[in-house]
């Protein structure tokens, strides 16, 4: 039922770059460290090359999977069909985590449409590509992006975003390290552009 792929090959990357919705998992190397799993949506992936992924990362609640990369790298994405054709995807791998101002943030942020609550980047070397039959995965219809993340963004503004940010995404839950302080400055390059 399974397979093993060698590198994302240019079917694949089709196909995963068409599903609307896809999950971010990680974990702390503690035992008794929390498990993360995380959706992603909106047009923030990209498969930059056969083994190397990215996405934008928008400001959220908590910055669990920040901290996990951070602290081993060890991440595992998943893309599953809600179509008609059953399917799922993973991508094991390792990850590491980019600020603005860096190279590589600056490259994959520009692949995607700009953003408020952007915060980060994150890169995947892809270790391990598999399939399975997604046979138990319901098939849905989309019907639509959220935008309230854009707009609780909007309103907050950059120094709002900032003040967020240095309160909820400091430390995982755990108490790793997530994302260091900044400034307005920085964090507001984005959200003014928009």
């Amino acid at each position: 039922m399974g397979k093993v792929f060698d590198a994302i090959d240019p079917n694949l990357r089709s196909w995963i770059e068409e599903q609307p919705l896809w999950f971010v998992a990680t974990a702390p190397l503690g035992a008794d460290g929390h498990v993360n799993v995380s959706p992603r949506g909106h047009d923030t992936f990209s498969v930059l090359d056969p083994h190397r992924v990215a996405w934008v990362d928008y400001t959220g609640s908590g910055v669990e999977t920040i901290a996990h990369i951070r602290e081993n790298g060890r991440v595992c994405l998943m893309f599953a069909s809600y179509g008609k054709r059953p399917r799922i995807v993973r991508l094991h791998g390792t990850g590491e985590v980019f600020l603005p101002g860096e190279a590589t943030f600056e490259d994959v942020v520009a692949r995607h449409p700009e953003h408020p609550s952007t915060r980060a980047v994150i890169t995947v070397d892809v270790t391990r590509i598999s399939d399975s039959c997604g046979w138990g995965v319901p098939i849905m219809e989309k019907t639509g992006e959220r935008d309230l993340l854009r707009l609780r963004a909007e309103k907050k503004g950059a120094d709002g975003m900032a003040q967020y940010r240095a309160e909820r995404n400091a430390r995982s839950i755990d108490g790793l390290p997530g994302l260091p302080l900044e400034s307005a400055e920085s964090s507001g390059r984005r959200a003014e552009t928009d």
